[in-house]
């Protein structure tokens, strides 16, 4: 029997309780001056505050926490925390600021008392009403937002996001300016710097859904009726992938990418923004967000996009965007792949005008294909691809004012890429004189008559009056409704073909890249949690905040990582205030770097 002194009951606890793990303290630390400076500026060089104060105009009554403030701190939560929340804003905004930055951003410099619960929830709740008057100044359908409306009269509603009211119209255009001020802010700043010096012009453009935490219309148990969702313009975002739809809206995004290898580096930040219902104005939403580049600078080449672009009707979306000055590079889905129609006699084949008389083999290589096979081509179909290439009709002129270019017949020229019987009959050109070639240059060898494809026209021939337009003249001119709803599908590179893969692949790559950026550990927009105001105005303004602290955000770790050579911060740049009040001036070469004068 063993003598070991039995263990005491109820064993201690006191060591299992220092080691147990605890909850985080829900306090963060005091907020520096110069972050808090930084967003201040941000917001100012914006320029949306005064948009904003002319819109507002005066008021009666006690002016109440100003929106400059509110939209600092949620910047600021954003920065530290992730979430576009009011909560967490007003969180750092009563108890980690300095008083001195309080003062700055014109809320009282003594922090509300933590011990007297009434005063915080005063506090509190003068800090939301200050975002309520922004988004009810904004807000071309107000209604109370915390109620689930019956259907028909939240249909009335939101007519006024999409109707003709010129008042309507007027708050819609207000509010896509703030998004596009704040989102470009960064941007400027960047090219105001440098940073931009290697970049292209090359855009991605894509769709990103940005779901709400509002549950979706629903009918009553007891009567039947339906009662729509408290974000009456929201709707299903259905992705291309697999995955199932969200609730909420899609945000089309801008991003600066690169078709091709350059020697110098970029930081690939988001261009613009729109946030609407999803899948509606696809294309106009597209456009509203190339329109600001130019007036910011910014070179224009080529704009990829997805297929649900190419869906779109020409006045849509790829008119409007040549219009700017870009060139489209697109995919197709299954039944829009092979010869899609015809101008002047041109066949349409896969978005690029070819000779009528390309062989069908060539012409239809991709008809039926489906997405896997057109995504890894095999070398039966690249080389299908590339045979097809000399019958494309060549670009003569580029654009002029009208949006008409000219194109050449590829039997044409001074270096015609194929040879046709047809060509030489109607246009009288009579046999070439035999020259030497030198059999051991390349080049020689190609150029030779012999070493290009040979157009093959029916025999017996048409009569030349039975001919097409582009069989009589040596070039055409395509403007803009010649191909009619076919003029979505035309594109600037030879679909499939190496220069396409190339500019396709690596802007959809870095498109992808940034969407990921912005739904990842940090930021994440595809979480409804980080945004919890109601309405599709706040939705709009949270949304924006958050895609503007992310530009900040890449231009600071790009900024880290190539260590470009930057000009001295010039007095213009540092804010003018006395000393010893507020500085909220980030050291230099230890923050982010102010905008250029």
């Amino acid at each position: 029997m063993s003598t070991a002194k039995p263990r005491a009951w109820p064993p201690r606890t006191t060591r299992a309780r220092t080691t147990r793990p605890r909850p985080p303290v829900k306090q963060t630390a005091q907020i520096p001056d110069a972050v808090i400076g930084h967003y201040a500026r941000l917001l100012e060089d914006s320029g949306i505050m005064a948009l904003i104060d002319a819109e507002l105009g005066p008021r009666p009554g006690p002016a109440g926490v100003p929106i400059r403030a509110v939209l600092v701190c949620l910047m600021v939560s954003i920065h530290h925390s992730g979430k576009a929340t009011l909560a967490e804003a007003w969180r750092l905004a009563a108890f980690c600021l300095s008083p001195s930055a309080r003062e700055h951003l014109g809320l009282e410099a003594d922090r509300p008392p933590v011990d007297d619960p009434h005063a915080c929830l005063a506090d509190n709740r003068r800090f939301y009403r200050a975002f309520d008057r922004l988004t009810s100044l904004l807000d071309p359908a107000r209604h109370d937002r915390r109620t689930r409306l019956p259907q028909h009269e939240a249909d009335l509603h939101a007519t006024a996001w999409h109707d003709d009211d010129p008042d309507h119209t007027r708050k819609r255009d207000l509010l896509q300016d703030l998004v596009t001020k704040l989102v470009l802010t960064p941007v400027r700043w960047g090219k105001g710097r440098g940073y931009l010096a290697g970049f292209g012009g090359d855009v991605g453009i894509d769709t990103t859904a940005a779901p709400v935490f509002a549950r979706p219309p629903r009918a009553r148990r007891s009567t039947g009726e339906l009662f729509a969702s408290t974000e009456i313009t929201a709707g299903w975002h259905h992705s291309a992938g697999n995955g199932p739809p969200e609730y909420g809206y899609s945000a089309t995004l801008t991003v600066a990418a690169r078709a091709r290898p350059v020697s110098a580096s970029f930081p690939q930040l988001a261009l613009g923004l729109v946030l609407d219902t999803p899948h509606k104005r696809i294309g106009a939403n597209a456009v509203t967000t190339l329109k600001p580049l130019a007036a910011l600078g910014l070179p224009a080449a080529f704009a990829v996009a997805d297929r649900a672009y190419t869906d779109q009707q020409p006045v849509h979306f790829a008119q409007p965007a040549r219009a700017l000055g870009y060139k489209l590079a697109l995919d197709y889905k299954v039944d829009q792949r092979g010869v899609q129609g015809s101008a002047h006699g041109a066949l349409l084949i896969d978005g690029s005008l070819a000779c009528p008389l390309t062989p069908g083999r060539l012409a239809q290589a991709t008809s039926g294909l489906d997405d896997a096979s057109v995504r890894t081509p095999s070398q039966e179909l690249a080389a299908l691809i590339s045979a097809r290439e000399p019958y494309l009709l060549r670009l003569k002129q580029s654009a002029n004012a009208d949006g008409a270019i000219r194109l050449q017949c590829p039997a044409a020229g001074t270096s015609p890429s194929v040879t046709c019987p047809r060509f030489e009959r109607l246009h009288q050109r009579g046999p070439r004189r035999s020259t030497a070639v030198d059999l051991t240059d390349a080049r020689h060898r190609a150029a030779h008559a012999a070493a290009k494809p040979r157009v093959r026209p029916p025999t017996p021939d048409h009569k030349s009056g039975e001919l097409p337009k582009i069989c009589h003249q040596q070039t055409i001119t395509l403007h803009p409704g010649d191909l009619g709803h076919l003029d979505k599908f035309r594109q600037d590179l030879a679909y499939l073909s190496p220069a396409w893969i190339a500019t396709y692949k690596s802007v959809r790559a870095n498109t992808e890249g940034i969407n990921g950026q912005l739904k990842g550990h940090d930021l994440d927009l595809g979480d409804p949690k980080n945004r919890l105001a109601h309405g599709r105005v706040a939705q709009t303004i949270l949304v924006a905040l958050l895609v503007t602290v992310a530009n900040d955000h890449f231009l600071d770790q790009w900024r880290h990582t190539h260590r470009p050579r930057t000009g001295p911060i010039t007095p213009a740049d540092a804010p003018q205030t006395p000393t010893g009040t507020f500085d909220g001036t980030p050291p230099a070469g230890q923050s982010r770097p102010p905008p250029a004068p």
